[in-house]
Protein backbone atom coordinates (compact mmCIF):
# COMPACT_ATOMS: atom_id res chain seq x y z
CA UNK A 1 0.00 0.00 0.00
CA UNK A 2 3.19 2.54 0.38
CA UNK A 3 3.77 4.50 -2.08
CA UNK A 4 7.91 4.93 -3.11
CA UNK A 5 7.97 8.25 -2.06
CA UNK A 6 6.78 9.88 1.32
CA UNK A 7 6.92 13.16 -1.36
CA UNK A 8 4.30 11.86 -3.51
CA UNK A 9 1.57 11.73 -0.85
CA UNK A 10 -0.95 14.34 -1.29
CA UNK A 11 -1.53 14.81 2.73
CA UNK A 12 2.09 15.25 3.24
CA UNK A 13 2.50 18.02 0.57
CA UNK A 14 -1.24 19.50 2.06
CA UNK A 15 1.21 19.10 5.60
CA UNK A 16 4.18 21.19 4.20
CA UNK A 17 1.66 23.96 2.76
CA UNK A 18 0.27 24.00 6.33
CA UNK A 19 3.51 24.47 8.05
CA UNK A 20 4.81 27.04 5.39
CA UNK A 21 1.69 29.09 6.33
CA UNK A 22 1.53 28.37 10.23
CA UNK A 23 5.65 30.03 9.81
CA UNK A 24 3.64 33.04 7.82
CA UNK A 25 0.95 33.55 10.68
CA UNK A 26 3.36 33.06 13.86
CA UNK A 27 4.65 36.53 12.49
CA UNK A 28 1.88 38.05 13.44
CA UNK A 29 2.16 37.16 17.20
CA UNK A 30 3.62 39.81 19.85
CA UNK A 31 7.73 39.18 20.61
CA UNK A 32 6.60 38.00 24.08
CA UNK A 33 5.28 34.72 22.33
CA UNK A 34 8.30 34.04 20.21
CA UNK A 35 10.05 31.63 23.41
CA UNK A 36 5.94 30.57 23.91
CA UNK A 37 2.96 30.15 21.53
CA UNK A 38 5.00 30.53 18.55
CA UNK A 39 7.86 27.91 18.94
CA UNK A 40 5.20 25.66 19.91
CA UNK A 41 3.05 26.38 17.05
CA UNK A 42 6.31 25.75 14.66
CA UNK A 43 7.29 22.47 16.85
CA UNK A 44 3.45 20.97 16.24
CA UNK A 45 3.27 21.86 12.69
CA UNK A 46 6.69 20.52 11.78
CA UNK A 47 6.23 17.69 13.20
CA UNK A 48 3.05 16.67 11.13
CA UNK A 49 4.42 16.27 8.05
CA UNK A 50 7.74 14.50 9.59
CA UNK A 51 5.80 11.99 11.15
CA UNK A 52 3.78 11.23 7.68
CA UNK A 53 7.56 10.56 6.33
CA UNK A 54 8.89 8.79 9.17
CA UNK A 55 5.99 6.34 9.54
CA UNK A 56 6.33 6.07 5.61
CA UNK A 57 9.29 5.35 5.87
CA UNK A 58 8.41 2.33 8.56
CA UNK A 59 8.39 -1.60 7.66
CA UNK A 60 4.89 -2.38 8.81
CA UNK A 61 1.85 -0.81 8.23
CA UNK A 62 0.89 -1.01 12.02
CA UNK A 63 4.02 1.28 12.52
CA UNK A 64 2.78 3.67 9.47
CA UNK A 65 -0.92 3.82 10.93
CA UNK A 66 1.03 4.97 14.44
CA UNK A 67 3.12 7.55 13.16
CA UNK A 68 0.12 8.77 11.09
CA UNK A 69 -1.78 8.74 14.74
CA UNK A 70 0.96 10.82 15.58
CA UNK A 71 0.79 13.05 12.91
CA UNK A 72 -3.02 13.80 13.96
CA UNK A 73 -2.15 14.55 17.30
CA UNK A 74 0.20 17.25 16.09
CA UNK A 75 -2.84 18.60 13.93
CA UNK A 76 -5.18 19.32 16.67
CA UNK A 77 -2.46 20.42 18.98
CA UNK A 78 -2.00 23.41 16.53
CA UNK A 79 -5.38 23.75 15.67
CA UNK A 80 -6.19 24.27 19.82
CA UNK A 81 -3.10 26.92 19.46
CA UNK A 82 -4.72 28.78 16.50
CA UNK A 83 -7.72 29.22 18.55
CA UNK A 84 -6.04 30.63 21.55
CA UNK A 85 -4.38 33.07 19.34
CA UNK A 86 -7.85 33.77 18.35
CA UNK A 87 -9.21 34.23 21.69
CA UNK A 88 -6.20 36.14 22.69
CA UNK A 89 -6.73 38.22 19.92
CA UNK A 90 -3.15 37.90 18.64
CA UNK A 91 -4.76 37.20 15.03
CA UNK A 92 -8.01 37.18 13.79
CA UNK A 93 -10.37 34.60 12.18
CA UNK A 94 -9.29 36.04 8.42
CA UNK A 95 -5.81 35.39 9.13
CA UNK A 96 -6.12 31.36 10.13
CA UNK A 97 -8.84 30.73 7.45
CA UNK A 98 -6.00 28.79 5.10
CA UNK A 99 -4.69 27.18 8.31
CA UNK A 100 -8.15 25.77 9.43
CA UNK A 101 -9.21 25.11 5.71
CA UNK A 102 -5.54 22.53 5.71
CA UNK A 103 -6.15 21.61 9.28
CA UNK A 104 -10.00 20.02 8.11
CA UNK A 105 -8.54 18.56 5.14
CA UNK A 106 -5.17 16.78 6.45
CA UNK A 107 -7.29 15.43 9.02
CA UNK A 108 -9.71 13.50 6.96
CA UNK A 109 -6.81 12.18 4.58
CA UNK A 110 -4.55 11.33 7.31
CA UNK A 111 -8.40 9.17 8.45
CA UNK A 112 -8.29 7.58 5.12
CA UNK A 113 -5.20 6.89 4.80
CA UNK A 114 -4.72 4.96 8.20
CA UNK A 115 -7.71 3.42 7.37
CA UNK A 116 -6.75 2.38 3.85
CA UNK A 117 -3.70 0.80 6.14
CA UNK A 118 -5.60 -1.02 8.56
CA UNK A 119 -7.83 -2.79 5.90
CA UNK A 120 -6.44 -6.41 5.03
Amino acid sequence: MKSTDYKQLIVWQKAMDLTTEVYSLVKFLPKEETYGLSDQMRRAVVSIPSNIAEGQGRISDKEYVNFLSIARGSLWELSTQIEICIRLNYINQNQTSKSINLITEISKMLNSLANSLKKP
